[in-house]
């Protein structure tokens, strides 16, 4: 089976700047793909370079097997995107953001309608299509612009940050939409600053500064990036804190929360810790995802 997405030594420039430097990955199809990392990493710019809308300096960029360089206007009938802004009008109807959609695709009416029977049953969509959105709580607005994205039935869609402001609730609901759409065989490529989505995802890449630093599963990134003891804190007094900064076993140690996280050098050290503190003050953990970020993107940039 080929893959949904290939991109080799894909390098994007503006004038002197680099935004993305030499990447390369592939995605396959019905895969949920993570694309982490902090602001200004190049996610987005490599998001748009997929889509078509971008030409790369230099490198190969395929989508849906079609090669990009030899032309990106045929992939946009294979790719849907949403965007981490609210993408439809709020002064139109339901109906007349699916219509307006669907022109932009070229779609005849009967198409639209099918399409549209199909997508409010897959979001649960019960109100009536005549409904002004900007009526609509944010959350219902969110899983109708994965509607709109999804209208023309994409092989590949690409979700930039899309429960970014919206409660936990509408986020776990808005996954399990994600997670049906792939089952589905569709791709997923999607950005995220939820650690918690991110662990939904099946395979991760970590990008800093243009380039990827990672590119694994979430528990075989959280196994290379903490081959260590990782202790979290109950309670730690500024003495505490200050012998452990100064301690060369103490290989990371960070708020999380009222508690904190702590590295350590090896199996030895957590006994020696544990032993030296009250009963109950320390606990052995497993890392999230949250660890593994600070660790290899936040961490480095510090």
């Amino acid at each position: 089976m080929n893959p949904s997405v290939e991109v080799s030594h894909l390098t994007i420039r503006f004038g002197e700047f680099t935004a993305v430097d030499d990447i390369s990955f592939s995605v396959d199809p019905g895969e949920i793909f993570g694309f982490l990392g902090a602001n200004g990493a190049g996610k987005t710019t490599t998001i748009r370079t997929l889509l078509g809308l971008l030409a790369p300096s230099s490198g190969t960029v395929k989508v849906a097997g079609l090669d990009l360089s030899r032309g990106a206007n045929a992939v946009k009938g294979k790719v849907g995107y949403m965007s981490q802004r609210f993408t439809l009008y709020n002064d139109l109807t339901v109906s007349e953001n699916l219509a307006f959609a669907a022109g932009l695709r070229k779609m005849t009416w009967e198409a639209l309608e099918r399409r549209t029977r199909e997508l409010f049953e897959f979001i649960g969509f019960t109100r009536p299509a005549s409904t002004p959105v900007q009526d609509l709580p944010g959350g219902i607005k969110q899983e109708l612009a994965l509607a709109a994205a999804l209208l023309h039935e994409p092989e590949i869609v690409f979700l930039d940050e899309p429960t970014a402001g919206v409660a936990p609730a509408v986020r776990l609901r808005f996954w399990a939409l994600i997670k049906k759409l792939a089952g589905s065989g569709k791709t997923v490529f999607v950005t995220t600053h939820y650690m918690d989505e991110a662990e939904q995802c099946g395979r991760i890449a970590l990008m800093r500064a243009g380039r990827i630093i990672a590119l694994e599963t979430p528990q075989e990134l959280k196994a290379r990036a903490f081959p260590e003891p990782l202790v979290e804190l109950e309670r730690a007094d500024e003495a505490l804190l200050g012998r452990l900064r100064a301690d060369p076993a103490a290989l990371g140690l960070r708020p999380h929360g009222m508690r904190w996280h702590l590295a350590l050098r090896d199996e030895r050290a957590w006994q020696e810790l544990e032993e030296s503190l009250p009963p109950g003050s320390a606990r052995r953990i497993a890392p999230s995802l949250e660890d593994v970020f600070v660790r290899l993107v936040e961490g480095r940039e510090r």
